[in-house]
């Protein structure tokens, strides 16, 4: 169940909005001041949060302002502040959505979907890109490249970069290595294991750039 944060100080809106949430399958918190709201908001794991500007204790755009010095949760402001001044600046704060009161509560819940849904694409998203220096693993199109540059691998290649790449500044031996990307019972012996090794360095260390680093009489390691 999706989680939402209301931080608005007139009962009855607050009311409004989380009976409409709810209603539509979401998990409501209130807060009824703007220091209480970003302590809430800090602390807890909200999959988006609704702010009003005026509010007492700490006004909307002061909450906006610290939260996301810590968090890039969806924030949709909801105000009687109508002003294009107001738009721009809550935007440009880093809010996500502006909604002007009085307001329809279909509207907001379809714009908290669509937010929440929009935020989890961008955050796998991210997740499925690994970046180091000048190398990008872009696990989800099974691409590898530096400077820009896409670099051709073969699948075991691939498959010991991305789980070094994975696991970084931890060291493993050719044994652990052989095992996990070539399988107990594969053909061959873990000196495949350092061929591979140097076949992936030559792909992708460019301009002195070092990605993989031998631990000598321990093993490798992802730096």
């Amino acid at each position: 169940m999706k989680k939402v944060l209301i931080i608005e100080d007139d009962k009855e809106i607050a009311e409004l909005e989380r009976d409409y949430l709810e209603i539509s399958g979401f998990a409501c918190d209130m807060a009824a001041r703007g220091t209480t709201g970003l302590e809430k908001a800090i602390a807890e794991d909200f999959d988006l949060i609704i702010v009003d500007i005026m509010l007492p204790g700490m006004d909307g755009f002061e909450v906006i302002t610290e939260l996301r010095k810590k968090k890039q949760t969806p924030v949709i402001f909801l105000s009687a502040k109508n002003s294009d001044i107001d738009k721009i600046r809550g935007l440009g704060l880093g809010a996500d959505d502006y909604i002007t009161k009085p307001f329809s509560p279909g509207e907001l819940v379809a714009r908290v979907k669509a937010h929440i849904s929009r935020h989890e694409t961008l955050t796998k998203r991210e997740c499925d890109i690994l970046q180091a220096g000048n190398l990008t693993i872009d696990k989800d199109a099974h691409k590898v490249t530096v400077n820009d540059k896409e670099i051709s691998l073969t699948a075991k290649e691939y498959d010991l970069l991305l789980f070094l790449a994975e696991n970084p500044n931890r060291t493993f031996s050719k044994e652990v290595l052989f095992d996990r990307i070539w399988g107990m019972d594969a053909i061959g012996d873990v000196s495949t294991v350092t061929v591979h090794i140097q076949r992936v360095r030559d792909k992708i260390d460019i301009e002195k750039e070092k990605h993989i680093e031998t631990i000598w009489g321990v093993g490798y390691r992802f730096s």
